[in-house]
C-alpha cells in the first residue's frame, strides 16, 4: 500500500472528502484495501459520509467490494440504515443478492435493527427478495420478531414486509413461525398482524 492510498483510506472513513479528492488526484488506489480488506466507498458507507461515498463513486468505486466479514458498500446500509447512501449506491449497479457473513441480503440487518424508513425504501425501489433466507434460516420476517423488540418500530417493519409480499408463515429452520415466535415473546401487535395475514 502506498502512502497515498493510506491517506485515501483515513480520509474516507473520516468523510474528508477533499483529501479523498486530493489523494486519488495524487494516485491513490480508489480499491485500496486496510487491514480488514475494507475499501475506502466501504469506510464511507459505514460513516454514512454520503459527499465522500459520491466522490469515491465517480472514481469508480465498486459497491459490491467486500471486506474480511463480507461487508459491502451496499451490505452495510442495512446495518446503518441510510436512505441515502442506499439511494446513493443504487444507480451503480449494487447486487442485491450479495450476502452477509451470515448469509442475509441487506434487508435483514435492517429487519432486525428497526430501521423502518430503509425498510420501507429498500422495498419499493429495490426487487430485493422479501423472503430470502439466511444461513440461521430466518428471513427479515423471522428477524424483525425474533432479533425485535416488539415495538412500534418493528411492528412497522412487520406491516411493509408482509405489504412486499412476505409469506407470512414461513419457518425457520426449526419449523417455528413468525406468528409462534410473536406469541412466545408476548408480541401481540405482531401476532396480531401476522394473523391477518395469514388468513
Amino acid at each position: 500500500m502506498t502512502a497515498f492510498d493510506h491517506e485515501l483510506l483515513q480520509a474516507a472513513q473520516r468523510g474528508d472528502t477533499a483529501t479523498v479528492r486530493l489523494a486519488l488526484d495524487a494516485g491513490a488506489d480508489v480499491e485500496a484495501r486496510d487491514g480488514d480488506g475494507r475499501t475506502p466507498l466501504l469506510l464511507a458507507a459505514l460513516a454514512d459520509h454520503v459527499g465522500t461515498a459520491r466522490l469515491l463513486l465517480a472514481a469508480g468505486a465498486d459497491p459490491n467490494a467486500q471486506d474480511d466479514q463480507d461487508d459491502s458498500p451496499w451490505l452495510v446500509t442495512g446495518v446503518t440504515g441510510s436512505v441515502a447512501m442506499m439511494r446513493l449506491l443504487l444507480p451503480h449497479g449494487p447486487d442485491l443478492r450479495l450476502r452477509n457473513r451470515y448469509g442475509g441480503v441487506s434487508l435483514i440487518p435492517a429487519a432486525e435493527r428497526g430501521h423502518v424508513a430503509y425498510v420501507r425504501a429498500v422495498l419499493d425501489e429495490t426487487d430485493i427478495d422479501v423472503d430470502h433466507v439466511n444461513r440461521l434460516g430466518w428471513t427479515a420476517l423471522l428477524e424483525a420478531v425474533i432479533l425485535g423488540d416488539g415495538g412500534r418500530a418493528h411492528q412497522q417493519i412487520v406491516e411493509l414486509l408482509l405489504a412486499a409480499g412476505a409469506t407470512p408463515d414461513l419457518p425457520d429452520g426449526d419449523g417455528v413461525t413468525p406468528l409462534r415466535h410473536a406469541e412466545r415473546r408476548g408480541f401481540e401487535e405482531i401476532a396480531a398482524l401476522l394473523r391477518r395475514a395469514a388468513r
